[in-house]
């Protein structure tokens, strides 16, 4: 009986097991998929860019499509071996995917380094959390970026990824994580990528909606201030120029508290960014809670996702018998 009810979740277990092994390792040290596939990204960019976006299409839709063959033949290889095999390919797939755990311990650096009043340190740790010029900022601003990053980022590297492996499994994993790390490669405004990373910008928002909002319901949930975080994302999300990003960041205000928005310096560009939440700018205590905040939602997304996986392994099971 055992071995049934556990291919019927295997997916579920190895989702869960992904999960606790980024919180314990968060994520590889050493030869990072990801960072595999970022080299093999920039190496294609080489033969296929052109300032068009016919090129910025083919190219993302190369790299994508051979990551979701890649994800595809591995799954179906751990089927064919028995569920133990497909337990072990979701485990090693989600926690080479999520990086919550790494984006918390950041974030609490940053709230540690800005705590002792070491604003040098802080400003060398940003860029691991953001693309925003760090020596435009001041003690002040570098918290406001900060937080923002781990209220998006609490999507992006958690949520959203453990969702597309509940629902369409080791494909869905590798898909999106490949789809993030292209847009943050080429998906940004610059006079290189303008039109070449459009593909990557708008498929990237596409495979993050429902993580946003997932992101949101989280926050609310566990944030203690549901009213404060619901009236927030609500009305203030739908002023930031990310359909998705908005979403979490506004949620975050409402949240602690806070508000968030103002000038935005990244490299090529200044943003003013419209005000999201009420109350006071963000300071260190603020990004400390927030760093708990993604904490809280992180883990409700996770067991959301493996209740979803283990339904849906259940579901798909009964047909085959059926069948």
């Amino acid at each position: 009986m055992l071995p049934v009810v556990f291919g019927h979740t295997a997916r579920a277990a190895g989702l869960a097991a992904g999960y606790l092994a980024d919180l314990w390792w968060a994520d590889p040290q050493r030869a990072h998929p990801v960072a595999a596939f970022g080299t093999a990204a920039a190496a294609l960019e080489k033969r296929t860019y052109a300032d068009s976006r016919a090129a910025g299409v083919a190219h993302t839709a190369a790299l994508l499509g051979g990551l979701a063959a890649l994800g595809a033949a591995a799954e179906k290889a751990a089927a064919r071996r028995g569920p133990v095999w497909t337990f072990a390919v979701t485990a090693v797939s989600t926690w080479v995917v999520l990086g919550g755990t790494s984006l918390a311990r950041t974030g609490a650096q940053m709230a540690d380094r800005l705590g002792s009043a070491d604003v040098d340190g802080a400003r060398t740790l940003l860029p691991s959390l953001c693309g925003r010029d760090p020596a435009a900022l001041d003690a002040d601003g570098l918290a406001r970026a900060a937080l923002e990053s781990v209220a998006e980022n609490t999507s992006d590297a958690q949520v959203a990824p453990i969702l597309w492996g509940a629902v369409a499994g080791v494909p869905g994993l590798l898909v999106y994580r490949g789809a993030n790390t292209l847009d943050a490669m080429i998906g940004h405004h610059s006079p290189r990528y303008e039109r070449f990373g459009w593909a990557a910008a708008r498929f990237d928002d596409a495979v993050n909606y429902v993580g946003a909002r997932a992101t949101g319901l989280c926050a609310v949930a566990v944030s203690g201030a549901p009213g404060a975080t619901w009236r927030a994302w609500r009305r203030d999300a739908k002023k930031h120029p990310s359909p998705n990003a908005g979403v979490a960041e506004a949620s975050f205000a409402g949240a602690l508290g806070v508000q968030l928005g103002g000038p935005t310096q990244y490299a090529h560009r200044l943003e003013m960014r419209p005000p999201l939440g009420d109350g006071p700018p963000p300071r260190v205590d603020d990004l400390r809670r927030a760093v708990r905040l993604s904490r809280g939602v992180q883990a409700l997304a996770t067991v959301a996702a493996v209740s979803v996986a283990a339904r849906t392994g259940r579901r798909a099971s009964l047909r085959r018998s059926a069948a």
